[in-house]
Formats: C-alpha cells, sequence, structure tokens
C-alpha cells in the first residue's frame, strides 16, 4: 500500500499525540496507594500481619499500603468489599483458613475465596498447641485418647466460637482419633482461655502465641503443636501427626489475595514484593514477636493450599454436622 509523504507525517503525529495517553497503563505496578483489607479487628494476627507486611512493601515499592479493617460476619464484609472491587491491584484481601470454613458453614451468605479470588501470596500461619488443664491428668496425646474414649462426652474442649479454627481442629481430632469430646464455645479466646485456666474446661485448640506463656508457667499441660512441623516457638513439641494421627494438620494462617481477573504481571509484581518482605530481616522479627511464622508460597501453591482447606473443613462440617450460630 503506497502511503505518501504527507499522510505519513499525520500518522507519525497522531501517534505522538497518542503517547502519553497510552503511558499511565503501561506505568510500573503500583502507581499509587495500595489498600488491604483486613476481616479482623485491630491487633488481631491478622491485621498484624498485614500492618507489618503493608510497611515493607511501601517502603520496597515507593507507594503506601493502606491496611483498613472491616470485621464482621466471620470476615465476609471485608472479603465481599474486595471481590467487588476493580481488579487492578490496587484493592486486595488478607485472606485466612475462616474464608475456606465459611464456604461450606456458610454457604449461602459467604464469598468463595477459591473462585472469587486470585491467591497472591501466603504471608504466614499462627500454629495450634493441644493444651489440657493439670487437673485432667494426661501427659500426652495417647493418654487423651484414652480417656476419652474410657469416658465418652465426659472432656470438654474450648473454643473461640462455633464453627471457628478452634472448634473444628477437635472435631477433626475427635475423628481421627475415635474419640467423643464435648465442645464449648465462647466469644473470642481470651474467655475460652480463662475458664482453661480455671478448670472449667479441660482442653484447647489454643493459638500457640496465647497458650505459650501458661504453658511455661506450669498453668497448663502442652500435649501437641498442630502444624505441618514443629513450631518455631516451641519445637521441643511433637506434633499431632508426628504421635500417630496421620494427616492432622491445623493452623490459622493467612495469606494476600487480589479480585478474580487482576492482570498476571500486577499478580506477579505482588507476589515478588511480599517474597522480598518476608526475606527482611525486621519483618521476619516483627511477625515472630507476635508468634507468627513466615510461609512462603506464590499463586500456585497458595491457591492449592485455599482448594485443600476448603476440601478439608467441608469434610469436617459435614461429618460433625456442624452449624453456624
Amino acid at each position: 500500500m503506497h502511503i505518501n509523504k504527507r499522510r505519513l507525517l499525520q500518522l507519525l503525529a497522531t501517534a505522538a499525540f497518542a503517547a502519553p495517553v497510552l503511558a499511565p497503563a503501561q506505568e510500573a505496578f503500583p502507581s499509587r496507594p495500595v489498600r488491604i483489607v483486613v476481616g479482623f479487628p485491630a491487633g488481631s494476627s491478622t491485621d498484624v500481619a498485614a500492618r507489618v507486611l503493608a510497611q515493607r512493601l511501601g517502603e520496597a515499592s515507593g507507594q503506601q499500603f493502606v491496611v483498613e479493617n472491616k470485621p464482621g460476619a466471620s470476615s465476609n464484609i471485608a472479603a465481599r468489599t474486595v471481590a467487588s472491587a476493580p481488579a487492578d491491584g490496587y484493592t486486595l484481601f488478607m485472606g485466612t483458613i475462616a474464608n475456606t470454613i465459611n464456604a461450606s458453614l456458610l454457604p449461602n451468605n459467604s464469598v468463595d475465596i477459591s473462585r472469587e479470588f486470585m491467591p497472591v501470596a501466603m504471608v504466614g500461619s499462627v500454629p495450634n498447641v493441644l493444651v489440657a488443664h493439670p487437673s485432667l491428668g494426661v501427659e500426652t496425646v495417647q493418654q487423651l485418647i484414652d480417656k476419652a474414649k474410657a469416658e465418652p462426652n465426659r472432656i470438654t474442649y474450648a473454643s473461640s466460637g462455633n464453627g471457628t479454627s478452634p472448634h473444628l481442629s477437635g472435631e477433626l481430632f475427635s475423628h481421627m482419633a475415635g474419640v467423643r469430646m464435648l465442645h464449648v464455645p465462647y466469644k473470642g479466646s481470651s474467655p475460652a482461655v480463662v475458664d482453661l485456666l480455671a478448670g472449667q474446661v479441660n482442653t484447647m485448640f489454643a493459638p500457640a502465641s496465647t497458650a505459650l506463656p501458661h504453658i511455661r508457667a506450669g498453668k497448663l499441660k502442652a500435649l501437641a503443636s498442630t502444624g505441618p512441623k514443629r513450631s518455631d516457638f516451641a519445637p521441643e513439641l511433637p506434633t499431632v501427626e508426628e504421635l500417630g494421627l496421620k494427616g492432622f494438620e491445623t493452623s490459622v494462617w493467612f495469606g494476600l489475595n487480589a479480585p478474580l481477573g487482576t492482570p498476571p504481571q500486577v499478580v506477579e509484581r505482588l507476589r515478588t514484593l511480599v517474597h522480598a518482605a518476608q526475606d527482611d530481616a525486621q519483618v521476619q522479627s516483627q511477625l515472630k514477636a507476635q508468634g507468627i511464622e513466615l510461609v512462603k508460597a506464590g499463586p500456585k501453591e497458595y491457591g492449592e493450599r485455599i482448594q485443600q482447606e476448603t476440601d478439608k473443613w467441608a469434610r469436617v462440617i459435614k461429618l460433625a454436622n456442624v452449624k453456624p450460630e
């Protein structure tokens, strides 16, 4: 096709004027502040992890990462806020184990984290510890199982509420060990631990950060940790799996998620920033001080973890016939 000189100059001029219009779409991400929405109150483990991470992400990227707390409805309010936000990477969700539980516990009122988000990176986890009040008279997991078999529905276990990780940890343990224990739900971990220390309830799957001071003071007996490996905070404690319940693993984990449809290059940029932050000594120290263990996993591994947890808790909820409060 023949293009005369005048026409060529017109095309070049048009391209020159169009260049500034196209430039913003090609700017490096992020080019403005990023919001991380958390479904739990300020001071919670998820909130603390988000704030430590946000500080480092902001320093590394040159843009603010702002944490916004939207607690309520077992973090569904926060999840819905992000799921309906533009898929541009500027609104992110700190997903947790609660979201994988909600998919089965609240099927009509929850956001499906495995379907409505793109996994970016796992951030960390807080392992649980199976603890017993000394008055129960058990020193090991096997002794607890033997006692529970001898006295069905007599041994109690506290939780921070119906459908929470400590509750379902107890249900999973009971199923795998072939025992029947009595669940006593509380409105939060604090009142549950208070009654456990007083001997009003016998056992609990408690967050390590909450339980360890009482264990070291001799007020509670630690039987096992519940993570996939021994906890950095109590390496002397064997895992439940080590002690015979193969496949038993529960921990309160959290990770960064973006709305479905977020461009892959934006997800990759975020993953790179998160992993760099996890390698930072100050970030590691700050999270460790709060009882949080770092877990490094990219979109593929984190997405697989979400699906595995969603499937696992669906089975537990069905087996135990758990209903929302």
